[in-house]
């Protein structure tokens, strides 16, 4: 049971990235699946999340407009488009299995992260 990140990068303010997940050793169809970071110095923060079959995503606040989740059940990946990166957005981020609410709960699964950082 596995989930690999990738895609991280160093880029300039402005700049785009897409991370990658790559999903094995469980029914990837049938889970939710969330994007989540951590900055410096910072905890957990959730990013966004898709439902079974992407037709549901959830962003916060500073991610609307500017990030767009998605997944291919074929592939047993999930993807995150970032755009118009900011300082800010310079953090480690993981991939995990569940919503926007229930990502963090016990037995729900998370990655090892790829490590995003913006600046000029």
């Amino acid at each position: 049971v596995q989930l690999l990140e990738s895609g991280g990068d160093s880029v300039q303010p402005g700049g785009s990235l897409r991370l990658s997940c790559v999903a094995s050793g469980f029914t990837f169809r049938k889970y939710y699946m969330t994007w989540v970071r951590q900055a410096p110095g910072k905890g957990l923060e959730w990013v966004s999340s898709i439902d079974y079959d992407g037709r549901r995503t959830w962003y916060e606040d500073s991610a609307k407009g500017r990030f767009a989740i998605s997944r291919d059940n074929a592939k047993n990946t999930v993807y995150l488009q970032m755009s118009s990166l900011k300082s800010e957005d310079t953090a480690l981020y993981f991939c995990a299995t569940g919503g926007p609410n229930n990502w963090n709960n016990p037995g729900e699964l998370r990655g090892q992260g790829t490590q995003v950082n913006v600046s000029s």
